[in-house]
């Protein structure tokens, strides 16, 4: 049964996928699906953003080790961006009409602070790409019995098919049928281990004292380590593609701002499921070698196979979505910010095949990296702070403060960015994320 539903599931997200192309008519339906998209699947597919492999498999791990305190940043910190990408951003960039976030730095600073914007989006991506293929491996390794090569072969060619071929309209049909799938596999697996909900309340109450510490200790080290596990997908990921998208696909500003409060209600909500389910499978004593797979582990040796179809169904849709939208994000700022100026006059549709070959690119050299990863962990952690670092200090300038001085915009990425790397990779230092992003301010706080 479980087997033969994956291979279903898989069969139903590539008819999707054709389906989805044939509402493809010009790049602006391939990249925001035409600005058409009602307030339910918008909802939906900004909370389908990040609800993926860290969500599921390394969220749960990190909670049953360190309790609350460890999973600031996933589900919470992500919760707080939705939140205030709708109360704040999504209403000024609805209506600057753009396709792409690169397109807003060309528009506010110009083309060569566009350039080194587009570069920071389009790298930041590839990380994040590769940890969601290492996860539909492992999800095909556990219920198929394949080996992590053709996992990751497997999950590539599926993922990379309906994205190439549907583009933003795909990705969020898809979001909202595997939206669904997450919520009612995550509901039914948490009730099935709780005995009907029943023992939710004892298992809760009876973890140990500090469990569900929420604030940090009054020292400096535990201060910062709070503000930075908020604020790297808090307010890292405000300045990215994918939720860029997402927004802008809405219909109108009105939906654009409702999607994004409710996509980040929706986020912390169910987010919380897996942490629970964690509570019980910690509750077992089951032991795993690797940590990312104490849920699939014990799901599969506690639970009957209509509760393992599901919970697999709710893993697979939960990273096949955020790897979607992560593949067409990167892919659209190459095509439209560093490629398309070199071929000004080129038609519609041959720009459009243009993009769809970045869809394959991006798509290739993920690949290559997920081969060489070794953890989900690993990978995200590659990428996640240098949006945050070099990209939201001039978007808040841009937006809010007026700013249009190129120079200024093009100085704080680059300060924030080598000052990162630097702290980051040379010296080692925990907090380097904070360190880029405060250098990342001093070009508009000086008079340059």
């Amino acid at each position: 049964m479980l087997v033969g539903f994956i291979v279903l599931y898989m069969l139903l997200t590539l008819f999707v996928g054709v389906l989805a192309s044939t509402l493809i008519k010009s790049t602006k339906d391939y990249m925001l699906a035409g600005r058409r998209l009602p307030l339910s699947i918008s909802t939906f597919a900004l909370f389908a953003t990040w609800f993926g492999s860290e969500t599921v498999l390394g969220a749960p791990s990190v909670f049953v080790q360190k309790g609350l305190y460890g999973v600031i940043e996933d589900p919470f910190g992500a919760s707080l961006c939705l939140f205030l990408v709708g109360l704040l951003f999504a209403k000024p960039l609805y209506r600057m009409n753009l396709l792409t976030f690169g397109d807003f730095y060309r528009v506010v600073y110009g083309r060569k602070a566009e350039i080194i914007a587009s570069f920071m989006l389009a790298i930041s991506y590839i990380g994040w790409i590769a940890a969601q293929l290492v996860a539909l491996s492992i999800v095909f390794q556990m219920v198929l019995g394949v080996s992590k090569t053709v996992g990751l072969f497997l999950g590539f060619a599926v993922v990379l098919f309906y994205t190439f071929i549907g583009g933003m309209w795909a990705v969020s049909l898809t979001d909202f049928i595997q939206t669904i799938m997450i919520i009612v596999g995550l509901i039914v697996v948490l009730y099935e281990v709780s005995n009907g909900f029943r023992d939710i309340p004892y298992v809760v109450t009876s973890q140990p004292e500090g469990f569900y510490k929420f604030f940090p200790d009054l020292n400096l080290h535990d201060v910062l380590a709070y503000i930075s596990a908020w604020i790297v997908i808090g307010l890292g990921s405000i300045p990215q593609q994918d939720v860029f998208q997402r927004v802008m696909s809405a219909r109108s500003e009105r939906v654009a701002v409702l999607s994004s409060i409710l996509g980040g209600f929706m986020y912390l909500s169910v987010g919380l499921i897996p942490l629970l389910i964690a509570l019980f499978a910690k509750r077992s004593g089951i032991n795993v070698d690797d940590s990312q797979m104490l849920l699939p582990t014990y799901i599969v040796n506690n639970t009957n196979t209509f509760t393992q179809t599901l919970f697999f169904g709710a893993l697979l849709s939960a990273v096949m979505s955020t790897a979607s939208g992560a593949l067409l994000a990167p892919s659209s700022v190459l095509s439209e910010n560093l490629i398309r100026p070199f071929f000004r006059g080129i038609s519609d549709r041959l720009f459009l095949w243009i993009t769809r070959m970045c869809v394959l690119l991006v798509a290739l050299v993920s690949l290559s990296l997920a081969f060489m990863g070794e953890s989900i962990y690993e990978l995200v952690a590659s990428s996640s702070a240098l949006s945050l670092v070099s990209l939201f200090v001039p978007l808040v300038a841009g937006l809010f403060f007026g700013s249009r001085s190129e120079h200024k915009a093009i100085a704080s990425m680059l300060i924030g960015f080598s000052v990162w790397f630097a702290f980051e990779y040379v010296f080692k230092w925990e907090f380097s994320m904070l360190a880029g992003l405060l250098a990342s301010t001093i070009p508009y706080l000086l008079k340059l």
